[in-house]
């Protein structure tokens, strides 16, 4: 069996006399791309902290590789790339000086590091204002020298805590596309966003912190069957012996009536609409209006904390 990559087991951490996490169990492996996601306040930030090695535990274990982690350990923590939230550059430096300033830190030196400071100026499309000082760059711009400058030393694991937050749209482009092909290379990447489209467009699996518990660790795929889909529809002249017939339409399907319409809860729309549309046909019923809904994402996170993303 495959060791994970990052094995964290019963983490709890308290800031005095509150609990930020509260026995959290959580594995990524090797070359995943993992979405975290949590409202405001749920652990997530405690969370990226700990296992990046920035604040000690008040309880549990991590295992990075199979192996203890522990944060005084040089090795282990080279091992770990952090593109934080609040940008980690000198406004001061070029992007260049930028580069080489934290992969000097990480022990690149010479050839091998103008070589990668040249590639990654590249990735990230910043070589032609390689030598202007970042602080004169856009919002996007210093986004992704930040991502560059969280994987000069070439780490094993990414943590990304909402690597897109306040950029364009070209440069949430370049962002996607420069993450995607990391992850593609082999790089393991865990994904934080307050945009749940993110997630869900990037990340395979995904897990759910709040209050510092983890509420859901499971593909994109099983967590979206957590919630049905729905087909509003108003028909005429009377839905009574549609919402009979819709009782055993097929498994899964719930009907009722909601108002003026007709709301049918189903495993999935497409099947179920054609032989809702079927039905309509045969007993002669008219459709005024018809609504539908798939579960994303953003319901799904809803349904289970009862919060907002961006909720405090």
């Amino acid at each position: 069996m495959t060791i994970p990559i990052l094995d964290v087991r019963q983490l709890v951490h308290r800031y005095g006399s509150f609990q930020a996490l509260a026995g959290v169990d959580l594995t990524v492996h090797a070359g995943e791309m993992f979405g975290l996601l949590g409202p405001n306040g749920a652990g997530k930030t405690t969370f990226l902290s700990i296992v990046s090695g920035l604040l000690t535990p008040t309880g549990g274990e991590i295992l990075l590789f199979g192996q203890r982690f522990d944060s005084r350990n040089r090795d282990q923590r080279r091992l770990i790339g952090l593109g934080t939230q609040d940008l980690a550059i000198y406004a001061d430096l070029t992007a260049r000086e930028n580069l080489q300033f934290f992969g000097k830190l990480y022990g690149l030196r010479g050839a091998t590091l103008a070589k990668r400071v040249d590639a990654l100026l590249d990735a990230v499309t910043l070589r032609d204002r390689a030598d202007d000082r970042a602080g004169d760059f856009s919002g996007g711009m210093k986004r992704r020298l930040n991502l560059a400058v969280a994987v000069v030393h070439e780490p094993k694991l990414l943590f990304l805590d909402e690597p897109t937050t306040g950029v364009d749209p070209q440069s949430r482009n370049a962002i996607f596309e420069q993450v995607q092909a990391l992850n593609r290379d082999g790089l393991t990447i865990v994904y934080t966003s307050h945009y749940m489209e993110e997630v869900e467009t990037l990340c395979p699996r995904i897990a759910i912190l709040d209050h510092g518990t983890l509420i859901a660790c499971d593909t994109l795929e099983r967590l979206l069957q957590r919630l049905p889909a729905t087909i509003r529809l108003r028909v005429r002249p009377d839905p009574t012996p549609l919402l009979g017939r819709l009782a055993t339409l097929q498994p899964g399907v719930v009907a009722r009536m909601e108002a003026d319409r007709v709301m049918v809860e189903c495993p999935s729309v497409g099947p179920t609409l054609v032989r809702i549309i079927g039905l309509l046909n045969e007993l002669g019923l008219e459709p005024t209006t018809i609504e539908t809904q798939e579960p994303n994402l953003e319901r799904v996170f809803l349904h289970l904390t009862g919060h907002a993303l961006r909720d405090d």
